[in-house]
């Protein structure tokens, strides 16, 4: 302990120092230990065999000016709290609502933001063994409880989320490589359900539960090969990203059931994923220690992120950081030499002020806008990486050429061999529009595909079946159970190349947890195994030297045990590990008066 409070403070120059604060353009980030959340006596879990540590919050909006309430689990215990963040320091002798569960763990959990009241939380919990809980924290109430036979899916929860715009949807992964739609009004029968095929395509199949009357789940998603890890709505809620065991991203219209597009890791499982604040692009992280950034749009890896040394345990876009500012035209105020030098290393990241007012000044012929993302990285190397999503990584330029056309865009950094070669004008001018139009994604979708220009056809026209379903909330069942039969008449999914359910390499760890058992899925996902070696150097998984590689712009070891959690919020970002401890950072300027406060009465315990 005094090792590591030492490293913490400066004190020690160990290879196990832990950062307590970092610099980034915007200014120095702090951690804050006294806003540090736990187990009440703040002493390290031993996490060996548990499941990882997760935090939600919810804003409950009560009078008092403090409605941020925090839920975390370590082991097999439920923690909900006031969060008072930056403002004053964590009280942790004063849970509002804890819980401890035998026999099984909780594993992931979500809040409902649009019913949260001072009064009244809903609070959906996952757990190991395959139930979901549905609780009151403020009430301490439990109201019901989903799946309590296990006779619906036995494996661990991975991931469980309100529908977006809902008050009762809500949606369930597990380990099974299932997703479960449920409804909080509705039961669980007292047998195991009967499924009726809705929609099959490439690696997925949608089934409806056969029953006199309704109950759940709604809807049973069956999605590629091994676990499913991590799923994420897109901003607008028509979108559905989901992350699997068998290294594919897949990205589903919600409302029509269908495919928009996919994307293959490196190696190895994905295990995170997220959506950039207009949903434009989508960053994944796994077992390849990469983050990697997918254009919706396009349906294509951009650019991938390399600073992490482990896997990549969670990823999320900053929205408070990410900037759109509308760009004077600037004069580029360098040499050609410097010009030269940042067309040779496009795929490195920019920081310097001379690059960025570069990449402003061309975006001024085809964007009235400069738009740089941040999001952030934490893995299971106890890094916290944080990455800036450029224009230059956005909208390449050919080499020498100062000024953009529609042409170069996709064309920049050069498709793999063998690929064709759309025109990309169309793809362009799409960013004008909305980013979620099922209509401007026809042809790079098709281009994202590894198969004939004959499929190529059958895809294009699949992908206008969708664009009428837009309806959230509570018109999702009807419209997908009415339409999606019909819909599904129209697929000519069958001819494609069956692909990619590929065993990954599995460097020098077990991957043993990945379940290939296919009774969970009704057998009638076709299970013919590809060689990764055949989607390596395809669009759906580029090769290392055909996309730009970010570099973070910052890499810090902030813990002693693999990090489990990332949320950036307006004034800190919250990072946990797997002891347990739930950390905040303050932003630039954002530290007030705590510090100055408790600075004279620090507390003797292990700063992580």
């Amino acid at each position: 302990m005094l090792i590591s409070k030492m490293a913490a403070e400066g004190g020690g120059k160990e290879m196990n120092e832990i950062k307590t604060q970092f610099t980034t353009r915007e200014g120095v980030y702090k951690l804050l230990t006294h806003s540090e959340y736990s187990r009440p006596n703040r002493v390290p879990f031993n996490s060996q065999g548990s499941n990882p540590v997760k935090v939600s919050f919810v804003n409950v909006n009560d009078q008092s000016g403090n409605g941020d309430r925090i839920c975390f689990n370590v082991g097999r215990e439920l923690y909900f709290y006031i969060y008072k963040g930056v403002r004053k320091a964590a009280d942790l002798s004063k849970p509002i609502d804890k819980r401890i569960y035998k026999g099984t763990q909780p594993t992931c959990h979500d809040f409902n933001h649009l019913t949260a009241t001072a009064e009244s939380v809903s609070l959906l919990v996952g757990f190991s063994a395959g139930q979901v809980q549905l609780i009151d924290p403020i009430k301490k109430e439990t109201s019901k409880l989903f799946n309590e036979e296990r006779l619906i899916d036995k494996s661990r929860v991975t991931c469980v989320k309100w529908v977006p715009g809902s008050e009762s949807l809500f949606l369930v992964s597990h380990a099974s490589g299932s997703m479960y739609l449920y409804n909080v009004e509705h039961t669980c029968g007292t047998a195991a359900p009967h499924y009726q095929l809705l929609k099959q395509g490439d690696s997925y199949s949608v089934h409806t539960c056969k029953s006199k009357s309704t109950r759940n789940p709604l809807l049973k998603w069956s999605v590629g090969d091994g676990a499913l890890n991590e799923f994420a709505f897109s901003p607008d809620g028509k979108f559905l990203a989901c992350v699997s065991q068998d290294g594919f991203l897949r990205v589903f219209n919600f409302d029509a059931v269908e495919l928009h597009g996919t994307m293959k890791s490196y190696f190895g499982g994905l295990l995170c994923v997220c959506w950039s604040p207009d949903g434009k692009y989508i960053v994944a992280g796994g077992e390849d220690d990469l983050v990697t950034v997918w254009s919706f749009l396009d349906c294509r890896v951009i650019a991938r992120g390399h600073g992490h040394k482990s896997w990549v345990s969670v990823v999320a876009f900053d929205h408070y950081t990410t900037s759109v500012e509308e760009s004077d035209p600037m004069e580029f105020s360098g040499s050609d030499e410097d010009f030269q030098d940042q067309v040779v290393q496009f795929g490195r990241d920019r920081a310097n002020s001379t690059q960025s007012r570069l990449s402003k000044r061309n975006s001024t012929d085809s964007r009235p806008v400069s738009v740089t993302y941040r999001f952030g990285s934490v893995g299971q190397d106890t890094q916290l990486c944080l990455w800036d999503l450029t224009e230059d990584i956005l909208f390449p330029h050919l080499p020498l050429s100062r000024t953009r056309t529609h042409t170069n865009v996709m064309n920049a950094t050069g498709p793999p061999a063998g690929a064709a070669i759309i025109s990309s004008s169309n793809t362009t001018n799409g960013n004008n529009g909305s980013a979620n139009t099922p209509g401007v994604t026809t042809l790079p979708r098709s281009n994202s595909l590894p198969h004939s220009a004959g499929t190529a056809n059958s895809t294009a026209k699949t992908s206008g079946t969708g664009g009428g379903t837009g309806s959230t909330g509570g018109g999702i069942m009807d419209s997908a159970i009415a339409t999606g039969v019909s819909k599904f008449a129209t697929l000519s999914l069958h001819d494609r190349k069956e692909r990619h359910h590929d065993k990954d390499h599995k460097r020098n760890h077990s991957m043993g947890h990945i379940s290939s058992k296919s009774s969970d899925k009704l057998n009638l996902l076709s299970k013919s195994k590809t060689d990764p070696a055949k989607t390596l150097g395809t669009l759906l998984c580029p090769r290392m030297e055909d996309v730009p590689l970010l570099e973070p712009l910052i890499c810090k070891k902030i813990a002693h045990e693999r990090l489990t959690v990332l949320i950036f919020l307006e004034d800190c970002l919250v990072t946990a590990c797997q002891e347990g401890f739930i950390c905040t950072w303050a932003r630039p300027g954002k530290v007030g008066l705590l510090s100055s406060q408790n600075q004279a009465s620090s507390p003797s315990g292990t700063v992580v």
